[in-house]
């Protein structure tokens, strides 16, 4: 008797560490994996012949390409990062479009950088407050173009994501290196030059609150999701039907910034951090090519979807979950 083929799972965009670790899990459930990527190895985002070859007949599809937006915010970056997730996104949902077996699940990335800046209460996707500016421009644009126009046949999720910590993870590395240097005090928002980079983007730009910090004082809200229980939320979503829209992926617990800071110098075992206030943070920042908004921002962020549907975190809390990363690093 001939062997069952086996369900196929695209990943566009599968180069990067969410991408690495996706592919696992779904190979570890008996998929075969497909990558899109600027130069394949499957299929090639300038080739959207081949995007939809490789869509046609597969059972899950996950959008994940995108610039990275720890870079500075030039004008040129601004618009690739916007470009990026429009373009590709387009080109999964035309070659849905297209199928004649279209996939049943279709999970996008997006960013939980779409909701305001909170340090009163966490979001989570039954409030619909958002900031102005580039970032929540950015991800308005991403999510309207995957639930963009009708897919019958589909089902859409938007994965509004936080940040994923993980052994490998480029922000898990960065903020052990930081607390190792004694430098992993917290970072305290405050006055700085003012400037347009964090300015809206897209077709209907809009404007950042003003006056374009918050005095925190190291309160800001760290929100983040265990790359475990990342990929174990992919497979929870794609077993229940019932789920689509947006869906918050981060951890049921959230910490300031100042406790992320503590947390991390007691796993390295380093009693001292330095604090870095914003007229300290910004010209490092300059050196380093990226921007104050990614340690700065308040991201408080929860999942009520994930929680009310019953999935089950491996990693709740943030202090073991760190501990998990660094001894598996």
């Amino acid at each position: 008797m001939a062997e069952a083929a086996r369900p196929r799972a695209v990943i566009g965009g599968g180069s990067g560490f969410l991408g690495h670790a996706l592919a696992a899990g779904l190979r570890a459930d008996g998929y075969d994996v497909a990558v899109i990527g600027r130069q394949g190895p499957d299929a090639r985002w300038s080739d959207q012949a081949s995007v939809d070859r490789i869509v046609d007949g597969a059972a899950l599809v996950i959008g994940l390409a995108g610039k990275s937006v720890n870079c500075r915010y030039t004008d040129a970056n601004r618009d690739e990062i916007l470009r990026s997730r429009i373009d590709t996104t387009r080109a999964l949902g035309d070659a849905i479009r297209a199928a004649e077996h279209p996939p049943a699940v279709w999970m996008n990335a997006s960013t939980a950088t779409i909701y305001r800046y909170a340090l009163d209460r966490a979001q989570t996707e039954d409030d619909t407050e958002v900031d102005g500016g580039f970032s929540p421009d950015v991800g308005r644009a991403w999510e309207a173009e995957l639930f963009r126009g009708d897919l019958p046949a589909t089902r859409r999720i938007a994965l509004r994501t936080t940040i994923v910590i993980g052994p490998g993870a480029p922000v898990s590395d960065l903020l052990f290196r930081l607390a190792r240097l004694g430098v992993g005090g917290p970072q305290i928002d405050g006055w700085w030059f003012p400037h347009r980079r964090y300015r809206g983007i897209g077709l209907a730009p809009t404007e950042p609150p003003a006056p374009g910090y918050v005095r925190s004082r190291g309160r800001q809200r760290f929100s983040w999701m265990h790359v475990d229980d990342f990929v174990d939320a992919v497979r929870f979503l794609r077993d229940h039907p019932g789920i689509a829209g947006p869906v918050n992926m981060s951890a049921p617990t959230q910490v300031d910034n100042r406790e992320l800071m503590a947390a991390l110098r007691r796993i390295v075992r380093t009693p001292i951090g330095l604090p870095a206030w914003r007229f300290m943070l910004e010209p490092a920042m300059w050196v380093l090519r990226t921007e104050s908004e990614l340690v700065l921002k308040s991201r408080w962020v929860a999942p009520a979807v994930l929680t009310r549907a019953g999935f089950a975190f491996r990693h709740p809390e943030l202090e073991p979950a760190l501990r998990d990363v660094h001894a598996r690093g």
